[in-house]
């Protein structure tokens, strides 16, 4: 079996006895873990150590697999400098692993390096590691902001690369969990952290890594995770193997979540259908879409119908002659408020979890709201800067939103503001302005939602006049 072993692990570096001066007592039992993976590992006496981390050179469209024969680092910034690490990397594994995932579609290589030192979270697990086995060479795998399937494939590729050349390879998932588990943490507290943690525990706990596939990117966004898709990019290193699981600790005394997890192939290894989770994450990702499909009000059913139709044909539809047909007898009068008011609107796209377009407008530029809607819906899908236009297999795969804007108000001081309840426009006197959506994943508080919102306008908020406006939305999912 090319897979020898893979364990998830969390990366805090204050578990480094130089950075944490006697602090990493206070996470004795994460210590007590990685000391066990430690061992576990050098019994395997690996020939190459996968290591993905989420610290490395990480881009939205591409993985990045460090090149070169060799490479170093120390925790300089956390003030440790003589804390300090190398390895030698598998540039032979680097090589057949790019050419697969050059085969398979997989956007992965070797190239665009950023950053060629060691990141803390490729460090830390050495740092254990290397104290019981020292011959070995080493893969540093960075994440993406692809989707959970794309995370799994390239670790399914990895375990192909593995079996191609004979290695013997042990995997490991370098990430941390919630970020946001007390009030007086780092980061604060969300209700959301303690779910994610529980969440993700169980499937390591379980191995049930369709759970670990399928855990909602919101959730996970909102809880302040790291470690996510490193923990999907392992799944997919033991796809098809028949694994025993153990969670062997997990704890957040500081605020943050450490897990330390172990899967080990049974003795006699024999490939098992029932743990390929690709095909049952995809079907389960259809069922879901088409649920929140089924539950569409007619706004966004109209966000919809007005996208596909010029994405699929290049027209763009009058509203007032497909509404009747896209209106359910439960939201009849929509038709009326849809037809005859005028309102700003924006029109969201998600795909995967992730935004894939969002554009609007602040005020009414156009004759009524459905109007707004259709046209704004278009320009979402193909004309935010950020994203290439939509494709036609994109359409199916996609998750509307469409917020209706109140009327701006002008208010005098940021305390008036509420990132849940708000939207808010930044403005200065040249004409500058930058607008932010209320209840958005990941903006917690006033001082977020007025940094984005000046940033989007090219705004200096130390620097540059400005003036405040809120407004509230009704979101039509």
């Amino acid at each position: 079996m090319a897979i020898l072993a893979a364990y998830a692990v969390p990366h805090p570096p204050l578990i480094i006895p130089a950075v944490g001066r006697g602090e990493e007592r206070g996470i004795q039992k994460t210590v007590d873990a990685y000391e066990e993976v430690a061992r576990r590992v050098a019994a395997h006496a690996p020939d190459t150590i996968v290591i993905s981390t989420p610290h490395t050179t990480l881009y939205r469209d591409y993985f990045h697999i460090s090149p070169g024969v060799h490479a170093a680092g120390s925790f300089a910034a956390f003030r440790a400098a003589h804390a300090s690490y190398e390895a030698n990397y598998d540039d032979e594994f680097v090589r057949v692993l790019s050419q697969l995932c050059c085969e398979s579609g997989i956007a992965a290589g070797s190239d665009y390096e950023r950053e060629p030192a060691l990141d803390h979270a490729t460090m830390i697990p050495l740092h254990f590691i290397q104290q019981h086995l020292s011959d070995f060479k080493l893969v540093r795998i960075g994440l993406s902001g692809f989707d959970a399937a794309e995370h799994y494939r390239i670790g399914m590729a990895i375990q192909q690369a593995a079996e191609q050349l004979k290695r013997r390879l042990v995997y490991i998932a370098s990430g941390d969990l919630s970020h946001k588990l007390k009030d007086d943490g780092p980061y604060g507290f969300v209700p959301e952290g303690p779910i994610l943690d529980e969440q993700i525990c169980s499937a390591l706990s379980s191995g049930n890594f369709l759970s670990l596939l399928s855990i909602d990117p919101s959730l996970a966004e909102r809880g302040a995770e790291c470690g996510l898709r490193s923990f999907q990019m392992m799944a997919g290193a033991l796809d098809g193997t028949c694994v025993t699981s153990e969670l062997l600790s997990y704890e957040g005394p500081f605020g943050v979540g450490y897990a330390v997890a172990a899967f080990e192939p049974t003795e006699k290894p024999q490939p098992d259908d029932s743990r390929r989770y690709l095909d049952a994450y995809y079907e389960h990702q259809q069922i879901k879409l088409q649920r929140i499909r089924e539950q569409e009000d007619a706004y966004v059913r109209l966000a919809r119908a007005s996208l596909e139709s010029y994405v699929q044909t290049g027209r763009r539809i009058v509203a007032a002659d497909v509404l009747d047909g896209l209106v359910t007898a439960e939201d009849n009068s929509a038709i009326a408020d849809l037809l005859t008011t005028q309102a700003g609107c924006f029109v969201s796209l998600n795909k995967d979890g992730q935004l894939r377009g969002c554009i609007g407008t602040i005020e009414p530029t156009r004759e009524s709201l459905a109007a707004e809607i259709c046209a704004n819906a278009i320009s979402a899908g193909t004309q935010d800067p950020r994203f290439a236009p939509l494709n036609l297999s994109e359409l199916d795969q996609l998750v509307y939103d469409v917020d209706v804007l109140g009327q701006p108000e002008a208010i005098s001081s940021p305390a008036e503001l509420n990132p849940k309840q708000y939207g808010v426009i930044v403005s200065s006197p040249d004409g500058r302005r930058g607008l932010l959506l209320p209840d958005l994943d990941g903006v917690e508080s006033v001082e977020e939602q007025l940094s984005i919102a000046a940033q989007k306008a090219g705004i200096n908020l130390e620097r540059d006049e400005w003036s405040l406006e809120r407004f509230e939305v009704v979101r039509h999912l």
